[in-house]
């Protein structure tokens, strides 16, 4: 599939049904309340969903610092013609993490809660919304650094991702925080086998991939958001981090759980999870 979005997106012509999933999902997130079916009715296109997404970022008091790209699951890949979907992660969710250090962050208690070990992309430069192809070599020149991360996929519905890729778009990509670890030097010639990565939960391994596991290669995702947020209208500012994808798979977590992310050479670090508080 091409990696240019073939859906046009017009937030300004949101319908009233959708504003109003978009309030309650914001709600929802705002005082840390678990919802048990999705706010309405849920949205039958990937348009609709990322409005409902792009009213909730204008609701959201936070600054958006960076991106979640997921892969869209095969059996809706034909029906919602995508590959990859996107969801934004707020700056306040993003965390460094030093090699061997021990972190905590943030679940919504009784929604959805997994970690994924992921490789981050951080901007070298502003991304203006101007729709054009990009070569390989000109994403390469926009990429500062690579960095080994966990994201932390949360929402306040534990049923997020059984209702599929128009409930995760909806709910800010099912995302709820990153924790961002060391860069990864040289990391343009080093063959993507080499990018090595393994979760472990609760003392059991849950996961082991690497690089190479992400589809298209870890230039992919970029091109895929680049192309999103020109369809948007939406800048990438410089320093903004994008997430490549769940390398191992997306691994459960409760509160009670402890999870290591080891990327071998490149650093580990252990992630613990508390509950989320609510705003108000």
């Amino acid at each position: 599939m091409s990696s240019k979005p073939n859906y046009h997106l017009n937030a300004d012509d949101i319908s009233q049904e959708l504003d109003e999933i978009s309030k309650r999902l914001v709600a929802a997130r705002s005082n840390a309340e678990a919802l048990h079916e999705f706010p309405g009715e849920l949205p039958a296109t990937l348009a609709d969903a990322y409005a409902v997404q792009s009213a909730s970022i204008a609701r959201w008091p936070d600054e958006i610092m960076g991106w979640k790209v997921g892969m869209v699951p095969g059996e809706f890949r034909s029906s919602l013609q995508a590959e990859r979907l996107a969801g934004p992660i707020f700056k306040s969710s993003i965390f460094e993490a030093e090699a061997g250090s021990s972190n905590r962050m943030h679940i919504y208690s009784g929604g959805f809660a997994a970690v994924e070990a992921e490789f981050v992309l951080k901007l070298a430069t502003t991304i203006q919304p101007v729709e054009r192809e990009y070569s390989d070599e000109e994403l390469v020149d926009l990429v500062a650094d690579l960095h080994v991360a966990a994201e932390i996929a949360s929402s306040p519905m534990a049923f997020v991702n059984k209702l599929g890729p128009c409930c995760v778009v909806s709910d800010f990509g099912n995302n709820a925080g990153l924790l961002v670890g060391p860069s990864v030097p040289e990391w343009r010639s080093l063959p993507p086998e080499e990018l090595h990565t393994e979760v472990i939960v609760d003392g059991e391994a849950v996961g082991t991939a690497s690089a190479s596991a992400i589809a298209g290669g870890l230039l992919q995702p970029l091109r895929f958001l680049v192309a999103l947020c020109a369809e948007r209208g939406m800048t990438l500012a410089e320093g903004t981090y994008v997430s490549t994808g769940a390398v191992t798979g997306i691994h459960d977590v409760t509160v009670e759980s402890k999870a290591t992310v080891d990327f071998g050479p490149h650093g580990a670090f252990d992630v613990a999870f508390e509950a989320m508080q609510s705003r108000q």
